[in-house]
């Protein structure tokens, strides 16, 4: 499957943004989706994760109950709703699957990723 990001930006802090994932291929509903995130000078970072059949997500600790992550398999796309939007949440965000939804998530269990997009969060 491949993966495309977008709808990254630059938005004042408080503001929200919503990203979308685009899949290619008929087996998006098949995967897991993830979101990373990867700040300047920092290491790719978990942001959310929703199930093949959206009936489980996981969020990180400093993004729960701000980002709201979602899927519609009938139109190949996951999607990340950011609210309340900080300045430390300037990153690139990518967007990845993985056949299996996982106890921990890292980067190396990805086995598709998409090309990333920028939000930037002014203060």
């Amino acid at each position: 499957v491949q993966l495309q990001a977008f709808g990254g930006g630059l938005v004042q802090a408080g503001g929200s943004l919503r990203l979308s994932c685009a899949a290619s291929g008929r087996t998006f509903s098949r995967y897991t989706i993830n979101w990373f995130r990867q700040a300047p000078g920092k290491e790719r970072e978990f942001v959310a994760a929703i199930s093949w059949s959206g009936g489980r997500t996981d969020y990180a600790d400093s993004m729960q109950g701000r980002f709201t992550i979602s899927r519609d398999n009938a139109k190949n796309t996951a999607y990340l709703q950011m609210n309340s939007l900080k300045p430390e949440d300037t990153a690139v965000y990518y967007c990845a699957a993985d056949l299996l939804y996982r106890q921990v998530i890292t980067t190396q269990n990805m086995q598709y990723w998409g090309k990333g997009t920028l939000v930037t969060v002014s203060s």
